[in-house]
């Protein structure tokens, strides 16, 4: 069995092996991390699945008035640091953009911990920052400043595609992405068009590549002439997602849509001076 639960509404969503509990959509229940169970929202109830489920965490259980009354002290700690953090940066006039705020509360005998999570064009020297911000928050306070592509992660968002941001959703790891792959899927070189939320190329045109690629190994290119079901033409263009060529036919001059497998491989060269 699986459940889904997430720690912010609309925010990343963990699935979990229930084991002996059987949360409902709604409820508050322990999730195992680093830093000791935190409580989340089930938003996808215990369910059969036909996976193996011996690689995910289990639930630590459902939370209790004393769990809930601890993460509502974690949320306004969050908040003030975070309010903190703004006006100080402010102070110092530093060139830096306050992302997230973690809080971990002591335990045995620790003190707790605060990590602020931000962004900036270049390096910061924040030395007199974190020395302000200990003082006022009276706590351990730690600084990381993250990548766009981790800024992004981290803050979520909705794509150009208008679904969730991939990096906040399912993705894991960021492989590298380059422009070759944003010609290899034949879409206009304008960076408005295939930059994501981060400013950086689109985490999608690396997972969809391999499919243009095979695609291109087999299709006949575009100006070649082909022999179709409707007939005989030249192939004027290509629809990767619909695994077919368009053939405008020697006949009439009329287009039709094949798949690429009905199209019999090109009977001649390359026509270098055709225009479709």
């Amino acid at each position: 069995m699986l459940c889904a639960v997430s720690f912010n509404r609309y925010g990343r969503l963990y699935y979990l092996d229930p084991g002996e509990f059987r949360p409902q959509v709604g409820d508050r229940v322990l999730v195992p991390t680093d830093d000791g169970p935190e409580v989340a929202e089930c938003v996808w109830a215990a369910q059969w699945v036909g996976e193996d489920t011996d690689g995910f965490p289990k639930l630590a259980g459902l939370a209790g008035d004393d769990d809930l009354r601890r993460d509502e002290l974690l949320r306004r700690r969050k908040a003030e640091a975070k309010v903190a953090a703004k006006r100080l940066i402010r102070d110092h006039s530093l060139p830096m953009k306050v992302v997230a705020v973690d809080h971990v509360l002591g335990t045995d005998g620790d003190g707790d911990r605060t990590t602020i999570y931000f962004t900036a064009p270049h390096r910061v020297d924040f030395r007199s920052l974190v020395r302000d911000l200990g003082a006022t928050l009276h706590c351990r306070v730690e600084l990381r400043q993250l990548s766009a592509r981790d800024s992004a992660r981290v803050q979520g968002g909705i794509g150009s595609c208008g679904r969730d941001l991939c990096c906040a959703t399912f993705l894991t790891d960021f492989e590298p992405v380059t422009i070759r792959m944003a010609k290899d899927q034949d879409l206009p070189l304008n960076p408005l068009r295939i930059s994501g939320a981060c400013g950086r190329l689109m985490c999608c045109l690396k997972y969809e590549h391999p499919l243009y690629q095979r695609f291109q190994e087999s299709a006949p290119p575009v100006g070649s002439r082909v022999s179709s079901p409707e007939g005989d033409g030249r192939v004027v263009g290509h629809s990767v997602p619909r695994d077919s060529v368009t053939v405008r036919l020697e006949a009439d001059g009329s287009r039709c849509s094949c798949s690429r497998a009905s199209v019999c491989a090109p009977r001649q060269a390359h026509d270098q001076h055709y225009t479709p």
